[in-house]
This record gives structure tokens, sequence and C-alpha cells, in this order.
């Protein structure tokens, strides 16, 4: 599921500043358990791809437009 989620912020689905689907909503798109979806979630804030507001939701982080080019 984080690869999938991954995919659609890297592809433009999920433009920066946008808000990523919330636990529940991973849990119905993809059948999964909460604790399932809270490891997504933790998995692309680490990364740093996502951040999260308290009480508003999860959002794409802003990205460098060059990242990894010379």
């Amino acid at each position: 599921m984080a690869e999938v989620v991954r995919q659609r912020i890297t592809g433009g689905t999920y433009p920066p500043r946008t808000r990523v689907p919330s636990v529940l909503q991973l849990q119905a798109e993809f059948g999964i358990a909460a604790a399932t979806g809270q490891k997504v979630h933790r998995a692309l804030r680490s990364e740093g791809l996502i951040y999260t507001e308290p009480g508003l939701g999860s959002f794409v982080a802003d990205r460098p437009a060059d990242s990894g080019t010379p």
C-alpha cells in the first residue's frame, strides 16, 4: 500500500500540499487493518513524502524539483 501511495505522490496524482488518504480511507480502499494503514503513513513520513497536521490530516510535502539531479 505504501508503494501505491508513493507512486501517486511522485506521479502527481497527489500534488504537494494536498491531503493524502487517511488511515480509515486506506483501510476501506485496500481492505487492510488500521495498524497497517498507520505503518503506511509512518513510512511515507519517514521518507519525507508526507507530513501530518494534527486535527487536519496528512498532506503531501513540498519536494525539490530537481531532487537527485547534479
